[in-house]
């Protein structure tokens, strides 16, 4: 009965306001509220201290600067195989497997199509046909810094408006085309295995996305698409990311997704719904290109 309540409620929410109010308190400086808040959550969500940088919660000054503390580079390291591609984030996968020509797998019965999710870029949605895709869900518990598979070249960054739903299990096993209806972060990248797509997806209270090279890219929430485009790897001015690499990160929860192309990638088979990420462990096997674009 109260997940149907939950459901219910999703389409009624003022979830723009919520997020709006949840972004602005997260960056007031309450001083001893500010640390009672984070040592309230770190007990409830039972948070690993010892795994951050700064373990001491009263450093923060703020619920955001809490929220995206950086880890001790030994609690996540990453897999040195040129051949392996590797987690982008802490957090449970949600679905993966290949990509029905241009439908994904959601949850339940749900598929939801390329078309939708990059936005009709009819270039990105033919990359991607047939490819492999993975999705991981971001819990508050979790780390919430987002990393590169592997090694990439930044070619172009969509920002693409929409809804905040949220998107914890439940609610993408019950909203049709949740993360193509959701605000969004493209950002396509050239690696040794092809065209890579990593999108941050938005939902409530997700009160900002940010990628290393653009800084802030929500908010503001704006109503049209906004594109970027980033020249070739051995191009001046290229923006390339090495495998392990922070690329972005989410004040707040959410879910990040990543589209492969072709067949040059495949997922490992240790994988499956509900499989507990770590930042660096294996992700999958690639085969490099021999006309990789950036060597």
């Amino acid at each position: 009965m109260l997940e149907r309540v939950k459901i219910a409620l999703q389409p009624l929410l003022p979830k723009r306001w919520l997020t709006e109010l949840a972004g602005w308190v997260a960056e007031r400086r309450g001083g001893w509220l500010t640390y009672g808040f984070i040592m309230l959550f770190v007990r409830w969500y039972k948070i690993n201290m010892q795994e951050a940088q700064q373990p001491d919660m009263a450093a923060y000054p703020t619920f955001n600067a809490f929220f995206v503390r950086p880890l001790r580079d030994e609690v996540r390291l990453i897999d040195a195989d040129p051949t392996v591609l590797v987690l982008p984030a802490d957090g449970i996968i949600s679905q993966l497997g290949s990509i029905e020509g241009e439908k994904i797998f959601q949850a339940k019965r749900h598929y939801y199509s390329l078309e939708a999710l990059l936005a009709g870029n009819k270039p990105m949605i033919a990359r991607f046909c047939d490819g492999n895709f993975i999705t991981i869900y971001l819990a508050p518990c979790d780390y919430h810094r987002v990393h590169m598979p592997c090694n990439g070249a930044l070619r172009e960054m969509l920002y693409v408006p929409g809804t905040l739903f949220s998107v914890n299990p439940l609610m993408a096993a019950n909203i049709p085309n949740l993360f193509a209806r959701n605000e969004r972060v493209l950002c396509l990248f050239d690696t040794d295995f092809g065209s890579m797509m990593q999108i941050l997806v938005g939902a409530t209270i997700v009160g900002s996305i940010e990628t290393v090279w653009a800084g802030t890219i929500t908010p503001p929430r704006e109503r049209i698409i906004k594109r970027w485009r980033y020249p070739q790897a051995n191009a001046d001015g290229a923006v390339v990311l090495l495998k392990g690499q922070e690329m972005g990160r989410f004040k707040l929860g959410s879910t990040v997704i990543n589209l492969f192309s072709g067949k040059n990638v495949q997922l490992g088979e240790h994988l499956y719904p509900r499989y507990v990420t770590r930042v660096g462990q294996q992700l999958a096997r690639g085969i490099v290109q021999t006309d990789s674009p950036l060597t």
